[in-house]
C-alpha cells in the first residue's frame, strides 16, 4: 500500500467536516430523542449516529482500503492498529448538543502506525475550523463577519508564545466525564480540589478551572493559547486524535495523565496537554505533583 497523501486527506476531512456540520446545525436536538450508553450522563442522539454514518460512508468511498474507528460504531475489543485509520467523533460534546450549549465539535483525525498525522476539528455553531497535518502547522479558520468572509490564522495566536509560569498563573481545562463513582472519579475530584485550594492549604491556587464539555475543542483552546493546561481521563481516541495534531503542530506538549508518563499513546485514555511556551516540562512536573491518586482505564 502506498504511503498516505496527508495533504489530500487533510483537504478531504475539511470537506467532510463541513457537510457533517450542516447536518448538525439542521438537526433538532431533543432530550426525548437521546439515549444513554453507560449512564444518564453518557448521552447519544440519533444525530450522532446519522452524522457518523455520513462521515464513514464518505471516507470509505474515497479510501476503501483504510480503516475507520468511530465513537458510535465502536464495539468492545476494537483496537487502533498500525494501518491507516480515520479516527472520528461525529459530535464531540453530545451533552452540550442536547442542552443547546454551542461548545460542540466534529472531530476527524487520521493515524498511520498509530501516530496522529492529520486532524480537523469543526464547531458548526461558531464556524471555527481547526486544521493541522504533520509538519504543516496548525491553523484556525474563523468567520469575521457576514460580508467579510473568513480569516486563516496560524496557531498559537500569540507568536512567540508567552513563557509558562507555575500553576498559580494558569487557566486549566478539566472534565468530570460520565464515570461518577470509583477510583477515577475520586482521583479527579480530589485533584480538582487541590488545584484550586489556597497554597496555605497545600493547593496550587490555579486561576480557575473550566469544564466545557468537548475534549477536541479543549485541545484546540490549548493550541490557541487561551487555555494553559488541559487534564483529561476517560475519553477515547476519537475525542483526542484530531485535537492532538492541532496541539502538536501549534508547538504544544501532550503527555500522559499520570505522573511520569512522558510517552503516551493515542488510545491511552488519560492525557495532559500544555500550550506552547518555555517552561512546559517544568509545568508538567508541577501538575503531576498535584494529582491525588492515579487514573486507571
Amino acid at each position: 500500500m502506498a504511503e498516505p497523501n496527508l495533504q489530500e486527506i487533510h483537504d478531504v476531512l475539511i470537506d467532510v467536516a463541513r457537510k457533517a456540520g450542516d447536518m448538525i446545525t439542521g438537526a433538532k436536538p431533543v432530550v426525548e430523542g437521546a439515549g444513554s450508553k453507560m449512564n444518564s450522563a453518557d448521552l447519544v442522539t440519533e444525530t450522532d449516529k446519522a452524522v457518523e454514518n455520513l462521515i464513514s460512508t464518505s471516507l470509505r468511498a474515497k479510501y476503501p482500503a483504510y480503516e475507520f474507528l468511530g465513537e458510535e460504531t465502536y464495539k468492545p475489543g476494537m483496537k487502533l492498529t498500525d494501518a491507516p485509520t480515520f479516527v472520528c467523533d461525529p459530535i464531540d460534546g453530545t451533552t452540550n448538543f442536547v442542552h443547546r450549549w454551542p461548545y460542540v465539535s466534529i472531530s476527524l483525525g487520521f493515524t498511520h502506525r498509530r501516530l496522529p498525522l492529520a486532524g480537523v476539528v469543526f464547531n458548526p455553531f461558531t464556524g471555527d475550523m481547526y486544521t493541522a497535518l504533520k509538519g504543516g502547522g496548525a491553523f484556525l479558520t474563523r468567520n469575521v463577519g457576514k460580508h467579510d468572509g473568513t480569516v486563516r490564522l496560524q496557531l498559537p495566536l500569540q507568536r512567540p508564545p508567552e513563557h509558562l509560569g507555575g500553576l498559580d498563573s494558569c487557566l486549566l481545562a478539566v472534565e468530570w466525564g460520565s464515570e461518577r463513582k470509583g477510583n477515577n472519579y475520586e482521583t479527579k475530584w480530589k485533584t480538582f480540589k487541590r488545584l484550586c485550594a489556597d497554597k496555605s492549604e497545600g493547593g496550587a491556587m490555579v486561576h480557575s478551572l473550566r469544564s466545557l464539555g468537548s475534549a477536541a475543542l479543549n485541545l484546540c483552546a490549548v493550541a490557541i493559547g487561551s487555555i494553559d493546561v488541559y487534564w483529561e481521563g476517560g475519553c477515547w481516541p476519537w475525542d483526542v486524535c484530531a485535537g492532538w495534531v492541532v496541539l502538536s503542530e501549534a508547538g504544544g506538549t501532550m503527555v500522559g495523565g499520570n505522573p511520569g508518563e512522558w510517552e503516551v499513546e493515542v488510545d491511552a485514555r488519560r492525557y495532559l496537554a500544555v500550550r506552547a511556551g518555555e517552561g512546559a516540562e517544568k509545568l508538567v512536573e508541577e501538575f503531576w505533583g498535584v494529582i491525588e491518586g492515579r487514573l486507571e482505564y
